[in-house]
């Protein structure tokens, strides 16, 4: 017990002081608030990425996705790499050499017409308040379940002091809870709140105090915890199992196909699903999930860890690193105890066929730690869930809050409404303020969050809506203003009517039918708008080019600006990057996860020649990663020789 809080109060102390560390740079201006001075290294940077998205909720979805569909169902999570690797050789070094401090800004330096600052504005609010603190609201909620079993502050504080908590939230009738555990609803929901409060106090301070270099400083080491106790708990769960020999082979002994039928231990240790009607969705996922979504090419907080490297090679570095953490790194620790606890914490047909099984399932992974793991180990796994939690809530509310004070109070407010400039303290004013706002707002948002399910739905299909119009603008100069507008106004108008008329049955998974039939009709609308509207102003986009150099159909502002540039080579180049990164990423991927969790029917010579494929590819993509190195690939893109 005293280890434990041993090494949580280390945690604690170590990010605050990082906070104050940061301190007086922070204070400086919001290029020092909000990225660091422009100064980050590509591996911290990348770190960062990979702590944020290493959020506490993520390990429970994935024991339920292995438990209710097997490994395979991991592709939701693995295909993402795509969208990364995409970032970090297409889309880092433009968003640095953008010059801008948030995504929405970009919107003015794209585009021309009167549209461009209601477009900024609109997305601030969209992107910096809807989907951040309803993705705040998420995680926190995610948290009641490691928060009721870690933190019991019922059997911690003494009566005199949790009992008038207790009736008061009894009195309101409030229950913020998982129904996990043994405990009255409003005993759990007093605990959870205590627990939600002293997080959110102690992430807002640091993250306040020292802006980006502190949520990157703890960022780092918080990955690392994460990291070094879910290892810890793969190790022991792996132990209780039987070992890592002839793992496989109990999985399949202990759910006979005879009993659980497609749900066998054979079919649930593959890496795709067998032929029938999982198969179409499964590749439509595989096809279309990671390019279109609202971030895809890094518009975020990605963007933002991006634009504060201190240059194109480090930038490009970070996506590169991020996806390996991402995608590989955190991913086998996770897979060993999911399959792990099927042995351990087994479960009959008719338990899968229950509805709450899947939360059941997912639950798992807190409980199963608690039994499972000794002091010290449990220690390292508290700290290292509560280090995911804080690495995704300090991004979250520094990111939100670089919109309110950059494109809302600064551009919106005091610039076209009040016409004035503000000075640099008062707007690092506001972004503290601003945190601490957004910090309100998603904790006010957590009672209710059951009955928004249906809305953040209908919010995640319009944002796939518009990942192919993100892409666009970068790679495609005849996009404008009215492309964006286009395919905005198109999602709104299709996604409730995908959700009406394809809704998600028992019987039938309607989700890739929304996402593709939403990828035609918003890139259709984008388009259609780019050739009917007018064009962007030629100044701007020579001057947009001039400062990125963007990738792609550029032929006319090419030739207007340098005439041997060959834009259209250098995106072929770029894009060869990223299909070797991937061969070499997903190749590792499954290398080293089928040998240390073979199936019963593919012989290990498969995940041998994988992980060599995957050596192998690493000289052809790596050079570029350093600035002046050459690679293979870069004969294509070179300028055009003149006579």
């Amino acid at each position: 017990m005293w280890i434990d809080l041993l090494i949580v109060l280390a945690f604690v102390a170590y990010s605050i002081t990082s906070g104050l560390r940061a301190r007086a740079k922070a204070s400086r201006n919001l290029e020092e608030y909000f990225l660091a001075g422009r100064s980050l290294k590509g591996w911290k940077a990348g770190t960062s990425m990979a702590a944020t998205q290493f959020a506490a909720d993520t390990p429970l979805l994935v024991m339920g996705l292995i438990a209710t569909a097997g490994i395979f169902a991991l592709w939701q999570l693995w295909i993402y790499g795509l969208a990364f690797l995409l970032m970090a050789f297409v889309f880092s070094a433009l968003w640095r050499r953008a010059g801008i401090l948030t995504d929405a800004e970009l919107t003015e330096r794209r585009y021309s017409g009167d549209a461009v600052l209601t477009l900024r504005s609109l997305k601030a609010v969209y992107y910096g308040t809807v989907i951040n603190c309803v993705v705040l609201a998420m995680v926190l909620k995610a948290t009641l379940i490691i928060t009721e079993v870690f933190l019991p502050w019922h059997a911690w504080l003494p009566a005199s002091v949790f009992d008038p908590l207790a009736e008061l939230v009894r009195s309101t009738g409030l229950v913020v809870a998982s129904n996990q555990h043994a405990v009255e609803p409003h005993v759990a929901t007093t605990s959870n709140l205590i627990s939600i409060v002293v997080i959110l106090a102690f992430v807002t301070f640091y993250s306040m105090t020292g802006g980006l270099r502190s949520v990157v400083a703890t960022d780092v080491l918080q990955f690392a915890l994460a990291i070094v106790g879910t290892v810890g708990f793969a190790w022991i769960a792996v132990d209780h199992a039987g070992g890592l020999v002839g793992l496989g082979e109990r999985v399949a002994a202990a759910y006979p196909a005879q009993t659980f039928g497609d749900a066998a231990g054979d079919r649930m240790l593959s890496f795709v699903p067998s032929l029938g009607a999982a198969l179409t969705p499964f590749l439509a996922i595989l096809s279309l999930q990671w390019f279109f979504q609202f971030n895809s090419d890094g518009t975020g907080y990605l963007a933002q860890r991006s634009m504060a490297c201190e240059s194109d090679a480090q930038a490009r570095l970070a996506g590169v690193v991020f996806a390996f953490l991402q995608i590989l790194l955190r991913t086998i620790p996770w897979l060993l105890i999911g399959v792990s606890l099927l042995i351990v914490f087994p479960f009959t047909a008719d338990d899968a066929a229950d509805p709450g099984f899947a939360a059941t399932r997912e639950a798992l992974f807190v409980s199963a730690a608690s039994d499972l793991l000794p002091a010290g180990i449990l220690g390292l796994m508290l700290v290292g869930m509560l280090a995911a939690l804080a690495s995704t809530l300090d991004t979250h509310m520094n990111w939100g809050a670089s919109y309110w004070s950059n494109d809302l109070y600064k551009r919106l407010l005091c610039q076209s409404v009040l016409k004035r400039e503000p000075g640099d303290q008062e707007l690092v004013l506001v972004a503290r303020v601003s945190s601490l706002a957004l910090v309100v707002i998603g904790f006010s948002i957590v009672p209710f969050l059951d009955s928004i399910a249906e809305a953040w739905q209908l919010s995640l299909l319009v944002g796939a809506g518009v990942g192919g119009v993100l892409v666009l603008r970068w790679l495609w100069e005849r996009i404008n203003v009215w492309s964006e507008i286009a395919s905005i106004a198109a999602s709104i108008v299709v996604a409730p009517v995908l959700l009406w008329t394809l809704p998600d049955t028992p019987d039938a998974d309607n989700y890739w039918k929304r996402l593709a039939i939403m990828a035609a009709v918003s890139t259709g609308a984008a388009v259609l708008a780019a050739f009917v509207t007018p064009r962007t102003e030629r100044d701007v986009l020579d001057e947009f080019y001039r400062r990125v150099r963007p990738p792609g159909a550029w032929r006319d502002a090419a030739a207007r600006i340098d005439p041997t540039d060959r834009p259209v080579a250098r995106l072929a180049r770029l894009v060869g990057y990223v299909a070797l990164t991937a061969v070499s990423l997903f190749a590792s991927l499954y290398g080293v996860s089928r040998l240390l969790v073979p199936h019963p029917e593919v012989y290990w010579v498969w995940p041998a020649v994988a992980l060599v494929v995957a050596v192998a590819a690493v000289p052809l993509w790596a050079p570029a990663l350093r600035s002046g190195a050459r690679s293979p690939l870069d004969r294509f893109g070179r300028p055009k020789r003149t006579p």
